[in-house]
């Protein structure tokens, strides 16, 4: 009898899962924003997305449309949100050209920060 692994291959121990309102529109964006690779994609039947996996980077996240028959809203329907992820990646200006060049918002342009990162937020 074989086993099933506690983590699955190419999974990590934390794995983000995002609940938002046009998750596959997100997913289409994460692609050209960051490179990343779609792996699954599950739509429902009423067109909602019921689960994908991406990798960006060597990292999987997790996305689903919002669906509150079930409880579970995204950030437009709470007002916002408390999280927020960090990309770490080889070159912070050409990735952040990237994803505004894809529709991302800037709020600062990339910059030295004291912590020793180079860093540039955008939404």
């Amino acid at each position: 009898m074989s086993r099933v692994r506690a983590i699955p291959e190419g999974m990590h121990s934390l794995t983000p899962h995002l609940i938002c309102r046009g998750a596959a529109e997100a997913l289409d964006f994460y692609v050209r924003a960051f490179g990343a690779v779609e792996l699954v994609r599950l739509p429902g039947p009423d067109g909602r997305l019921m689960h994908a996996t991406l990798r960006v980077g060597d990292a999987n996240l997790m996305l689903v449309d919002e669906m509150p028959e079930w409880g579970a809203l995204g950030p437009l329907a709470l007002g916002g949100t408390p999280v927020t992820l960090h990309l770490y990646v080889d070159d912070v200006d050409a990735s952040f050209q990237r994803a505004v060049a894809a529709g991302a918002t800037p709020k600062v342009p990339p910059a030295d920060m004291f912590w020793g990162d180079r860093y540039g937020p955008a939404k």
